[in-house]
C-alpha cells in the first residue's frame, strides 16, 4: 500500500511531530489576539445594544443575568483552553454541562442530556467506521491513482484532479482532514515533481475538500442542518452542498489567478518522487470491489430512499467487517471518536445555553447594534477569525443557534445566512494552525517545510480577509438560496 493510503491517524501524528518550533511566540501573539476579540465581541455583544441604543438596554429582557453570564463566560474560556492546549471541547462540554447543569441549574442527569445529539454521533460513528475499511483495503488508494492517470502529462491539471479527489471523498462522507491525509502526500509529491507550488497544490486540495464537506451524505451537512432545524429555520441541504461547492471552486480559481500573477505556479525544479507510488494501481478485485458497490448502494440509499446516512454506512461497514473478521478490531479503531466527543459535548453544553436563554439575548443585543445585514457579515467575520485557530464543528455548533433570531426578525433568506456562516467556518482550515493546514506543512519536503509554513500562513491571512465577505455578499444579501 503506498504512503497514499496511510491511515489518516498516523499522518496527523507526524503532522504534529513536524511541525516547524520556530513559529511558537508567534502563534502565541496570535491566539492571545483571537482571545482578546473573542472576548471583546461578546462584550460589544452584551454591551454595544446600551450604547448605540439606550432603550434596548433599559429593557429587562434584554439585559443578561449572573446565570446567563458565568455559562457563556465558561464557553469562552473553553475556547481560549482549546485552542491553546490539545484538549478536547466536546470533553470540555459535557463536563461543563455538568457543573451548570447539575449544581447551577438543579438540572438531572436525564434533563442535561434530552438534547444530546444521538442522531449526528451515529452519523459520525457510522461514517467514519466505513470509511475507515475503504481506506484500508486500497479502494481510496486505487480511486487516487486512477484520478491522477487521467491527466496524462497535463502537469497543470493536477491540482484540479486533487480538489476533484478531495470534493467527492468528502461529499461521500470522509472528514475533510481525513481526506487532506489521504491526499497530501501524494499531491504534495506529484506537486514538487511537476514544478507546481506545494502551496498551491495544498490550497486545491483543501478547499476541494471544504467544496464537498456539507453535501446531504456528509456529517458537517447532516450537523449544519440538524442544528438548523432543531433551532426552528429548516435549510435546503442542496443549496447547502452547491453553495459551499461554488464558493471554494471560486477561491480555487482566485488562488490560481493569485499565483500566477505573482508568477509563483511554477515552483522550483523537478526531482525525484520519493514518498509517491507512481505505479499502476491495477484494476480493483476482492474487497475493492465490495467497497465500491457499497459506495454506490449508499448514495442510492440515502439520496434516493432518504435513509438515514448513519445506519445505512453501519450497515455496509458491518458487511466489510464479516468478510475482513481479522481486522474487526483495526476498523473501530478508525472511528473518529475524538469528533464524536466534540460534537455532542458541544451540542449539549450550546442547548444549556438556550435552555437559560442566552442564545436569544446575545440575538438580540447583536440586533440592536444595527441591521441584520451587518450583523451577518460580523457573525461570519468572527466565526471565520476563530475557525483559522480553533475547531470549526465546534464554532458551527455555537454560532448557528444565534442565526435564529436574526433570521426570525428579519427578511434574511435561511438557508443562505447559514451557508455563509458554515463556509465561511471552514474555508479558512487552509491555516497551518488548523488540522488540514498543518497536514500540508508536514507533507512538504524537509528542507523546504518553513518555507510552505510562512506562505501557507500568509495565504491564510489573506484567505480570512475575504473568504467571510465573499460568502457573506454572495449569499445573504442576494437572497439567492
Amino acid at each position: 500500500m503506498t504512503k497514499t493510503a496511510q491511515r489518516p491517524t498516523d499522518i496527523l501524528e507526524e503532522g504534529r511531530d513536524e511541525q516547524p518550533p520556530r513559529p511558537n511566540r508567534r502563534r502565541r501573539i496570535l491566539l492571545m489576539a483571537v482571545a482578546g476579540l473573542t472576548i471583546l465581541g461578546l462584550a460589544a455583544l452584551v454591551l454595544g445594544g446600551g450604547i448605540l441604543n439606550p432603550g434596548a438596554a433599559a429593557d429587562p429582557e434584554h439585559t443578561m443575568t449572573a446565570v446567563q453570564i458565568i455559562p457563556l463566560v465558561i464557553l469562552v474560556v473553553m475556547f481560549v483552553v482549546a485552542t491553546k492546549w490539545p484538549l478536547n471541547i466536546g470533553v470540555m462540554g459535557l463536563v461543563a454541562s455538568f457543573g451548570v447543569g447539575y449544581f447551577m441549574l438543579g438540572m438531572t442527569d436525564k434533563q442535561i442530556l434530552e438534547e444530546f445529539p444521538a442522531s449526528i454521533v451515529l452519523t459520525i460513528i457510522g461514517v467514519t467506521y466505513f470509511f475507515s475499511m475503504a481506506q484500508r483495503n486500497g479502494t481510496i488508494n486505487i480511486i487516487v491513482q486512477s484520478c491522477v492517470r487521467l491527466v496524462r502529462g497535463k502537469t497543470m491539471l493536477l491540482p484540479w484532479v486533487f480538489f476533484l479527489m478531495a470534493a467527492a471523498l468528502t461529499s461521500l462522507g470522509t472528514f475533510s482532514p481525513a481526506a487532506v491525509a489521504l491526499l497530501a502526500p501524494a499531491a504534495l509529491g506529484f506537486a514538487y515533481e511537476s514544478r507546481i507550488h506545494p502551496v498551491v497544490m495544498g490550497a486545491f486540495i483543501i478547499n476541494g475538500a471544504h467544496a464537498g464537506g456539507f453535501s446531504p451524505l456528509s456529517v458537517a451537512g447532516v450537523l449544519v442542518h440538524n442544528i438548523a432545524v432543531d433551532n426552528g429555520f429548516p435549510i435546503s441541504q442542496g443549496s447547502l452542498f452547491i453553495a459551499s461547492f461554488t464558493l471554494n471552486l471560486i477561491l480555487s480559481v482566485l488562488t490560481i489567478v493569485l499565483f500566477g500573477l505573482l508568477g509563483k505556479l511554477r515552483d522550483g525544479e523537478g526531482g525525484q518522487l520519493a514518498d509517491v507510488d507512481t505505479t499502476s494501481a491495477g484494476r480493483p478485485h476482492g474487497q475493492q470491489i465490495l467497497t465500491l458497490v457499497l459506495i454506490a448502494a449508499m448514495l442510492v440509499c440515502t439520496l434516493g430512499f432518504r435513509m438515514p446516512i448513519g445506519f445505512v454506512a453501519l450497515s455496509a461497514g458491518l458487511l466489510l467487517a464479516f468478510i475482513n473478521i481479522k481486522e474487526h478490531q483495526t476498523f473501530i479503531g478508525g472511528v473518529s471518536w475524538s469528533t464524536v466527543l466534540l460534537v455532542a459535548g458541544m451540542i449539549t453544553y450550546v442547548s444549556l445555553l438556550q435552555h437559560v436563554g442566552v442564545i436569544d439575548t446575545l440575538a438580540e443585543q447583536a440586533l440592536a447594534l444595527g441591521a441584520p445585514l451587518l450583523v451577518a457579515l460580523v457573525l461570519c467575520y468572527v466565526i471565520g477569525v476563530g475557525s483559522a485557530f480553533a475547531s470549526s464543528t465546534a464554532l458551527l455548533t455555537a454560532f448557528i443557534p444565534l442565526a435564529g433570531p436574526l433570521l426570525a426578525t428579519s427578511s434574511l433568506s435561511a438557508s443562505g445566512t447559514v451557508a455563509a456562516l458554515a463556509i465561511a467556518a471552514t474555508v479558512v482550515d487552509v491555516s497551518p494552525f488548523s488540522t488540514d493546514g498543518a497536514l500540508v506543512v508536514a507533507n512538504a519536503r524537509d528542507n523546504d517545510r518553513q518555507r510552505v509554513y510562512k506562505q501557507l500562513m500568509m495565504y491564510a491571512g489573506g484567505v480570512v480577509l475575504v473568504a467571510p465577505a465573499l460568502a457573506w455578499a454572495l449569499l445573504v444579501p442576494t437572497g439567492i438560496m
